[in-house]
């Protein structure tokens, strides 16, 4: 009887033993493919938006990017892939400091399930899209965000004159695309981004970590990603703000004003401070984690 016991968890031992190396043997290469992926993926975006910035026909984009606050690059939209409900592509996200002007990141995402049109005809194979204010590079830092529902967004222009048409473009998100040669604006609207979370903690060896941690926080860096970094940096200039005392400034609707978030300022404080309620805050600011506010961070706040 005794060594039928002994046998029996000899075996169960075995078995656990043999599971857990088999689960390891499974996650490592896996993070690590990963890590690799995610690394081609800047290398391509590097490219995709070099080739934008070259191009003749994209002088409004050029004009736009000197005032844009965040980048996001999708180095290859796949065509048909919709169709099956698969995302059509994957693709990464830099934001600017709003106090230095520098650069950061990038943070993974895909996007995809919807099927769209290019004005100039085609599938979109290389995409570019433009945040233009606070809250369209906000809504990106959440774990999924549906474009034209969650967030404004609009085709941006391209093409001879467009240039003059960019002083009265208030879109939150304005989106670029290359396609059989051909430049275009490209309706997104109803695109969903996602957080790409297993490629952002490979490529910064730690897992969970999320976009705020990576563009916001600055909570991680890796050298790999400076080629891109400089990249923006050049192409849009480093449109060096000074954050001094916080600040209210006039808002562009509705006649409320913009509140600029200090160090260890939570919702409940600002709200009670400006005598109005979380909820009203963050539905006016589109927030989706009412943890996330960041020092720097305007929020909007309602129209007395």
């Amino acid at each position: 009887m005794k060594n039928t016991i002994i046998g029996r968890l000899t075996l169960v031992v075995a078995a656990v033993v043999l599971a857990f190396g088999f689960t390891i043997s499974n996650i490592t290469p896996a993070f690590a493919d990963n890590a690799t992926d995610a690394k081609q993926l800047v290398q391509k975006s590097k490219l995709t938006f070099d080739t934008f910035v070259a191009n003749k026909e994209m002088g409004a984009f050029r004009d736009l990017l000197k005032r844009a606050k965040g980048v996001f690059i999708s180095p290859q939209m796949l065509e048909g892939a919709f169709v099956f409900g698969v995302s059509g592509g994957s693709g990464v996200l830099v934001a600017r400091d709003p106090g230095t002007g520098s650069w950061n990141g990038p943070a993974f995402y895909t996007i995809g399930e919807v099927s769209f049109g290019l004005q100039a005809g085609g599938k979109a194979s290389e995409v570019v899209m433009l945040a233009m204010t606070d809250r369209g590079v906000n809504t990106l830092l959440s774990p999924s965000v549906k474009l034209g529902a969650d967030v404004g967004v609009a085709a941006g222009p391209v093409g001879a004159g467009a240039s003059a048409a960019t002083a009265n473009i208030s879109a939150d998100i304005l989106t670029f695309a290359l396609s059989k040669g051909l430049y275009a604006g490209i309706s997104l609207e109803g695109a969903v981004v996602a957080v790409r979370n297993e490629w952002n903690g490979a490529y910064y060896s730690k897992p969970g970590v999320t976009p705020a941690d990576i563009l916001i926080r600055k909570d991680v860096k890796n050298p790999e990603s400076g080629k891109l970094i400089a990249a923006v940096s050049k192409a849009a200039g480093s449109m060096k703000q000074t954050v001094a005392e916080p600040k209210k400034a006039a808002s562009p609707e509705g006649g409320g004003k913009y509140y600029e978030v200090r160090s260890g300022d939570s919702l409940y404080e600002i709200a009670k401070k400006h005598g109005t309620t979380v909820e009203e805050l963050v539905k006016l600011n589109n927030i989706k984690d009412k943890k996330y506010i960041y020092p720097g961070q305007k929020l909007l706040l309602p129209g007395k």
